[in-house]
């Protein structure tokens, strides 16, 4: 499905519900499996959450995830302490080309027994639970968080829980402390100091309900529209304003791309600022590099230069969304260059009309480019693809008066 975006409307006003965060709900998903008598609110309706619990709640032996990356690392961790248990975990094409190996090795420290089906660090894997009674692991600090935080939600069940050395400068912390804080929730004791990691046994947990927090990188898509916008006000819920989630840091960078945040009753409103002065703007995004698509495009729509840094990680996405960024803004007649972890784009006014802009199976490659319909019309290509993490992402937009057809 080619949807065409485009809309004479300038002036944004709308109250958008968002659905509940990926990242806290696939945490709070693996924890529900591992201690029953937590209940969940506000779960996303993504995708990526629903193959989650299919895979936490069946019984096959062959568990395919499709393109969920998070789905992959926290079930690996999983099945691999789920003593008696022996399942092939697998997913898309893409899937099988994204690295394992490094948390596979991780378990492998721990004695747990797991096997590659093909290529050797790549999916599809065969794990065979067992007992662990080891609970000492050291990793290298620079990988996806989503290693680490597989490791840390399932140490509670390990008989000795888990000590965490991680070796070098430390990515994606906040990632790492919203793990943390949800076990903390449920009253597991933890330590993070320096760079180790301690998790302690915990074998059941009083009962509680866990309220997910919308999700923040979607947040980002309205975030973006406002900036771009000629005058706008948009109420998102539900999101708090000490938020655990990484890419709450939109408020700040976005601060300086003319957008002000405001907090009330589990709502925040973005307001477009009058005579904001934009100049070109470096952001270092080690912590938050999901939101670099969005950013980018909204310098491009704002016509100002940005320089993105802290993006080593987005090579294994989905996509290669360095690249997947160069090809598709040069399309657009951006002058726009990328390394294996920064992105530069040159100061430019000039936008062309009419792009299809490919989405490489990637929900963010969609969501990211969508705003720029408020300056051009544009057409994103395989537009279902939002359903990974944002299903009503196209509905929500038609509430702020956007036209969207399908098209050629």
């Amino acid at each position: 499905m080619n949807l065409l975006l485009q809309t004479t409307q300038h002036n944004l006003q709308g109250q958008i519900a968002v659905t509940g965060s990926k990242s806290e709900t696939n945490r709070l998903l693996l924890l529900k499996a591992l201690f029953p008598n937590i209940t969940l609110a506000n779960t996303s309706n993504s995708d990526d959450s629903e193959v989650m619990q299919k895979a936490l709640i069946g019984h096959d032996e062959i568990i395919d995830i499709h393109h969920a990356g998070t789905a992959m690392r926290f079930l690996t961790a999983y099945f691999a302490v789920n003593e008696g248990r022996e399942v092939v975990m697998t997913g898309s094409s893409r899937m099988q080309e994204r690295p394992i190996k490094i948390l596979v090795e991780a378990l492998e420290q721990l004695g747990v027994e797991i096997s590659y089906e093909k290529e050797e660090g790549y999916p599809p894997i065969r794990i065979k639970g067992k007992k662990v009674t080891a609970s000492k692991v050291t990793l290298a600090a620079n990988v996806s968080s989503q290693y680490i935080s597989a490791l840390l939600l399932v140490a509670p069940k390990l008989e000795n829980g888990l000590e965490l050395t991680l070796e070098g400068e430390i990515t994606s912390v906040p990632y790492i402390k919203m793990t943390l804080a949800l076990l903390n929730d449920l009253d597991i004791q933890t330590s993070f100091e320096g760079n180790v990691i301690k998790v302690y046994p915990k074998t059941e947990v009083a009962s509680k309900e866990m309220v997910v927090e919308s999700d923040w990188s979607s947040a980002s898509y309205f975030f973006s529209l406002v900036a771009l916008a000629d005058t706008a006000s948009i109420t998102l819920s539900s999101y708090k304003e000490n938020s655990l989630q990484g890419d709450s840091e939109l408020v700040s960078l976005y601060e300086k791309l003319g957008v002000k945040t405001t907090f009330q009753n589990n709502q925040m409103t973005l307001v477009k600022q009058e005579n904001f002065k934009f100049e070109n703007v470096n952001f270092e995004l080690n912590n938050t590099p999901d939101i670099a698509q969005t950013i980018v495009v909204t310098c491009l729509g704002l016509g100002i230069g940005c320089h993105l840094t802290g993006l080593h990680t987005l090579k294994i996405k989905e996509t290669d969304r360095l690249e997947a960024l160069r090809v598709e803004l040069t399309k657009l007649g951006a002058a726009i260059s990328v390394t294996n972890d920064s992105l530069t784009l040159v100061a430019s006014e000039n936008i062309k009309h009419n792009v299809k802009i490919a989405t490489y199976n990637d929900h963010r490659m969609a969501m990211a480019f969508a705003p720029l319909a408020l300056k051009v019309p544009i057409v994103i290509e395989d537009a279902g693809v939002v359903s990974k993490s944002y299903p009503d992402f196209w509905n929500d937009l038609k509430a702020l008066d956007f036209e969207i057809v399908e098209t050629l």
